[in-house]
């Protein structure tokens, strides 16, 4: 079934969270689109909310496919299969990485001017994506969450491909998929509006979850402000 907007999705992924909700919990959203998903997670659970900066590395000349995806801390993930099916050179896939590791330091940048990162050494990371495709950003968001210390890493998702699903379950703890479709031909196809997150949309949220911000596994605080 459809979803009305990335919010929706979030709402309805909460109920196969609440299990994981207890003990030294932190939310991740895997940027950008993943950010409005993980805010209503974050926000059921009574969890901070961060973000796991990723940026996919394109094909090219077919930018919705992506042959890998880059992250914070210096994370790399590349799938070799679609490099070489798409015949991509040396050259080309040394400038993308280039561009997106620029694209990825201007947002690192401006959500921790305001947001530095919460600590996750030891910590339970929900990683929450608004769908995966190819599952290569997720996994890289995932990386991320592992890379900055976390001990346990759990994928959430409302919609993912079936063999995305099946080959991110080797390199997380869990995986929490709504919706498996055969027939999976975009993420976008599963929303009724799928509008671009911008970095504005996604402070914005940082700052209306900031009452969790340091606290892990919190129960019975006061619910951020929606709007």
């Amino acid at each position: 079934m459809p979803f009305h907007d990335r919010r929706d999705a979030g709402r309805r992924l909460i109920e196969r969270l609440r299990g994981f909700g207890t003990g030294d919990v932190v939310v991740l959203g895997a940027t950008r689109g993943g950010i409005p998903v993980a805010y209503e997670v974050a926000n059921a659970l009574r969890a901070p909310l961060d973000v796991a900066v990723v940026r996919k590395l394109a094909v090219p000349f077919q930018p919705r496919l992506a042959f890998g995806a880059v992250g914070e801390n210096g994370i790399r993930v590349i799938d070799d299969e679609m490099v070489l099916r798409t015949f991509i050179s040396d050259q080309e896939r040394a400038r993308v990485e280039a561009e997106a590791r620029d694209d990825l330091a201007r947002s690192a940048l401006r959500y921790r001017a305001t947001h530095p990162p919460i600590p996750l050494n030891g910590a339970t990371a929900i990683v929450v994506d608004d769908g995966v495709a190819t599952g290569i950003t997720a996994r890289a968001a995932c990386e991320v969450a592992r890379s900055q210390g976390a001990s346990r890493v759990v994928l959430a998702v409302p919609v993912g491909s079936p063999r995305a699903v099946r080959v991110l379950a080797g390199h997380v703890d869990n995986v929490v998929c709504l919706e498996t479709p055969g027939l999976f031909h975009s993420i976008g196809q599963w929303y009724q509006d799928f509008e671009d997150v911008t970095d504005k949309m996604v402070i914005e949220l940082l700052d209306r979850a900031a009452p969790f911000r340091g606290v892990s596994g919190a129960t019975g605080y006061a619910t951020p402000p929606v709007g």
